[in-house]
């Protein structure tokens, strides 16, 4: 009896983790793996687990884009190897290697972004509209209990 392809993918799961670590999509791990579209979303439908391990890269992609949207909103330090002339002793010059830490200022965009997003009631592109839907949901709320008596 021939080994079915969902064997052949639960044997690669360690490998379809990797890959989505590193930031592909869904369509480029079932083209990696061989298999077409239709056979990738029903084995989706049968096995729970590749659900899963799907769910986990995703969660694994979303915090390594918000972790560089932080690192981008408030700077941070780098290193770079540089080539560097250098005079001798005798007065010729050489080529050497250095390291040295730079520091990568903090990017505008990347600060509103984190801001409005993570604290929307501050810092909202229109704050009179947090007002407007404020007010809108007190009077869904009132005309709710209106409609109760």
């Amino acid at each position: 009896m021939a080994r079915s392809k969902w064997s052949d993918v639960k044997a690669r799961f360690h490998e379809i983790e990797k890959w989505l670590k590193q930031g592909l999509a869904e369509y480029q791990v079932f083209k990696n793996l061989g298999i077409g579209k239709t056979t990738w979303e029903s084995y989706k439908k049968k096995y729970p687990e590749l659900i899963e391990l799907l769910k986990k890269g995703k969660e694994v992609q979303v915090s390594e884009v918000e972790n560089a949207l932080f690192k981008n909103a408030t700077g941070f330090y780098y290193y770079v190897d540089e080539a560097v002339k250098v005079k001798d002793a005798d007065g010729g010059e050489h080529v050497e290697k250095v390291r040295l830490q730079k520091f990568k200022s903090p990017e505008t965009g990347a600060i509103a972004f984190f801001l409005k997003n993570k604290d929307k009631l501050n810092y909202a592109d229109n704050p009179q509209m947090v007002d407007i839907k404020k007010q809108e949901l007190e009077l869904r709320r009132a005309e709710s209990e209106f409609k109760t008596w």
